[in-house]
């Protein structure tokens, strides 16, 4: 091992603990399915050479994926062992290792991932952007997700959202599909030039109410179809029976999946969450397939604060504008700042944050003492 490699050695995981909260009241979803707080788990690493690193985790609550909070936290009990040692410039051994210790939980290992990466940024002196790739763009646009409620709500939030500078909407559906579709229509013909929207069931509407939405909003075009159905087939079944754009979220877990999708022809277009995933490594080989493939991306996560904003803008900042079509800052979405409200949007676009690593620094005052420590 080389002098290099042994500065780079992991030494020490801390694992903290915080509570986000929505910013604007109830976060609604299909099947009832609310959010107001959230706990976030955030790891930081630091190196024998001295160079810290932050990874966040912040799951949907407990029923929007097989991943939770306490999950989270539990399972760095084992993660954050089986990392000590190891090289954060290594990230395929990192990543074998956490594989090792545990089996699934990618949610849990992206927070690691993460971490890792700020590590051999701030080490190296290169901002994450740069080491994934090269820095291809500092300003992006973001998009707001709409929470699902009546449609006069849901139409003056999204004009509150606008005006902050917002021009792309996820709306929250899968409730009636009729009801749904007068939804996107109210919002779509209330839109400005330039404004997309995005029908987001998550997942809420089986393969029927989903062609019945499909075709009720068929003559909109600047509309988006989201994952309407749970599986990959019920999707590809509304496919057949839509000309609308359509997104893949929930079922993009890994390559494989990206992979049987595209050979499917089942979308133009995928939300890249980086937690879902399993952090940034994987996120990588995701991205940079999409961009090969001819197929958009929106960059994201799946909740969280500061760290997570930070390491969604730097895999977007290194992403192909061609192949990219917005991200969201998380940290406008919810009220705790622990790293000083830093990456901040900007009028709705995305800014990268500037410095080595993530280029954020964070206030461990905020945060208390840790949950767990291992060295």
């Amino acid at each position: 091992m080389n002098a290099v490699s042994k500065e780079t050695r992991i030494e020490r995981v801390e694992i903290y603990g915080y509570d986000v909260n929505y910013a604007h009241g109830t976060y609604i979803m299909s099947g009832d399915r609310r959010i107001t707080s959230l706990p976030s788990t955030i790891v930081r690493v630091i190196t024998a050479g001295g160079a810290e690193g932050f990874g966040e985790v912040c799951p949907l609550g407990p029923a929007y994926l097989p991943a939770f909070g306490g999950g989270a936290r539990a399972a760095m009990e084992l993660l954050g062992p089986a990392v000590i040692g190891q090289d954060v410039a290594d990230h395929s051994g990192l990543n074998a290792r956490m594989d090792d210790a545990l089996m699934g939980h990618g949610y849990a290992k992206s927070a690691v991932d993460i971490a890792s990466w700020d590590a051999l940024g701030r080490h190296s002196g290169l901002s994450v952007a740069a080491l994934l790739g090269g820095e291809r763009q500092t300003r992006f646009p973001l998009y707001y997700a709409v929470p699902l409620g009546p449609v006069d709500e849901m139409a003056a939030y999204v004009e509150d959202r606008r005006s902050e500078g917002i021009h792309n909407f996820q709306l929250k559906l899968g409730d009636d599909p009729r009801q749904d579709a007068e939804r996107v229509r109210v919002v779509a013909e209330r839109a400005s030039e330039g404004d997309t929207v995005v029908a987001d069931a998550n997942c809420g509407w089986r393969s029927q109410d989903a062609v019945i939405a499909a075709r009720l909003l068929e003559d909109l075009d600047h509309v988006l179809y989201e994952q309407p159905c749970p599986t990959i087939e019920e999707c590809l079944l509304v496919r057949e029976r839509t000309t609308l754009p359509m997104v893949l979220d929930e079922v993009i877990v890994d390559v494989a999946a990206l992979l049987r999708a595209h050979a499917a022809n089942a979308m133009e277009q995928i939300n890249l969450k980086i937690g879902r995933v399993g952090g940034l490594t994987k996120a990588k080989q995701i991205r940079d397939l999409c961009e090969t493939l001819g197929l958009r991306m929106t960059i994201e996560d799946t909740w969280g604060g500061d760290v997570t904003t930070a390491a969604v803008a730097h895999l977007a900042g290194s992403t192909a504008p061609e192949a990219f079509f917005a991200a969201s800052f998380m940290n406008d979405w919810v009220l705790e700042r622990v790293a000083g409200h830093q990456p901040h949007s900007d009028n709705g676009y995305g800014v990268l944050p500037k410095g080595p690593g993530l280029g954020i620094e964070v206030d461990l005052s905020l945060l208390g003492s840790p949950i767990s420590t291992f060295v």
